[in-house]
Formats: C-alpha cells, structure tokens, sequence
C-alpha cells in the first residue's frame, strides 16, 4: 500500500518514515515538498493562504502521480484550515482529481478522527500566533466540536514549532484547565508528535492527537486499511 504526502517541509518528515518502518514497510509513505511563503513567518494568515491554494498545491500533487498512491494527503493543518471548511473540502477534492486516488488533509484528518473516538470539547494547543490559532477554532466549529482551552506557542514558522521539546508541551499542557474536556489536539506536521501524544496520553488520562499521527491514519482509513499500534496513542487502538 502506498501512501501520498504533500508536506511542507519543516522538521518531522521523519515521523512518517518511522512510521512505515515500525510496519516492516507493508505501508509506504511518499513525501514531496510543498512550496511554502513566508521566508520565516510561514504560520502568518496571509502567508498561509497563499500556501494553501489549490494551485500551488496541484503543482505539488503532480510529483506524486508516477507513484500512483492509493491516498492522498495535504499533511499541513495551518495550509488547510485557514480558509475555513469549503476550502479545505476544495483542496481535498483538488489533489483528489489531479492523482486520481482518495484524498484529504491534517485538518479534515483532526476532524475525522475525534469523531472516530467520539470527541465533543476539545482543547486546543497549537504552536502558532492567537490568530491561527483562533482560526483552527474556527473551523473545527463549522464541523460542530465545542472549543474549550485554547493555547497558542507562538511560532513564527514551522522549523520553530519542530525546535519545541516535548517538556516544553507538556509544562504548557499542564497548565491548561482540561477537566471540562473530551480530548487534546495539536496541530501542526511541523513539530513531531508520536512520543508526545504517548507521554501526554499517560499523564493527562485523555485521548491526544497530534498532527503527523492523524494525517498518517487519515491516509490509511481512505486506503481502507485498518492497522492496531497500542504505542501510536488511542487513535490506533
């Protein structure tokens, strides 16, 4: 089974390939780069917009075409969410008709799998500026969630959210009120998440979803693959 990433290079790349190789390579994942704007202040709305329209991302697609994946993903939250849902289903359908093969986004991604796990009010920790941020809020709104705690990190651009450490995350988790909520999420395919969502799931007793992880199993439920990894958080169970 292939699997087709677009992803907009910044630090966790190699997540994916962990990924593939904790499988013995019975799923392999392609990664091909997407042209990104901002030189250094890529998580800036304006910035975002321009990354995530269809045309830069249909350029980006055709590299994956001689590969014939049996999905597709946009693997950027920011890229996806910022204009709000019809454009993220856009993109999707988008990529979708240029590689000819189901596929989505990190942001539709989020989406589908806290309805997999039954998730309602999520609490948000996302390593970008209050105004993506709050955009990220936003768009999980237009698809019914309650919002609860919103924390933002402030990275300018995303090599800054991978350079983040784990203790950071969670010292800022843990100073979040999330007794009132279903579920954790933090964006970003920028700053890896595997051992993150391990240790955050075992201290904080919620269901975590970063955003690697779920671009990964979004990609594997369009391939109509099922595969249980006990380590790889509670979406894998």
């Amino acid at each position: 089974m292939k699997l087709g990433f677009l992803y907009p290079l910044g630090g966790a790349e190699y997540e994916y390939y962990h990924f593939e190789e904790r499988l013995d390579h019975r799923v392999r994942t392609y990664l091909t780069g997407v042209r990104i704007f901002g030189e250094g202040s890529d998580h800036d709305p304006e910035h975002l917009q321009r990354t995530g329209a269809l045309d830069n991302l249909t350029r980006a697609a055709i590299g994956l075409k001689p590969l014939s994946p049996d999905a597709a993903l946009w693997a950027c939250t920011s890229g996806s969410f910022i204009d709000g849902r019809a454009h993220a289903e856009k993109q999707a359908a988008a990529i979708a008709a240029t590689l000819g093969c189901p596929a989505s986004s990190t942001s539709l991604a989020f989406v589908h799998a806290a309805r997999h796990l039954g998730l309602q009010r999520l609490a948000l920790l996302a390593t970008y500026s209050e105004p993506a941020a709050q955009a990220f809020a936003n768009f999980l709104s237009e698809f019914g969630f309650e919002i609860g705690p919103i924390t933002w990190l402030d990275a300018p651009a995303g090599p800054d959210a991978a350079a983040f450490s784990i203790e950071k995350v969670m010292a800022t988790l843990a100073d979040m009120d999330l007794s009132s909520t279903d579920g954790v999420l933090i964006p970003d395919t920028a700053m890896p998440g595997f051992e993150l969502v391990r240790r955050a799931e075992a201290t904080f007793g919620l269901p975590v979803l970063a955003a690697n992880q779920v671009s990964i199993w979004e990609g594997l439920r369009l391939a109509e693959a099922s595969i249980t990894l006990a380590d790889h958080g509670r979406l894998f169970i």
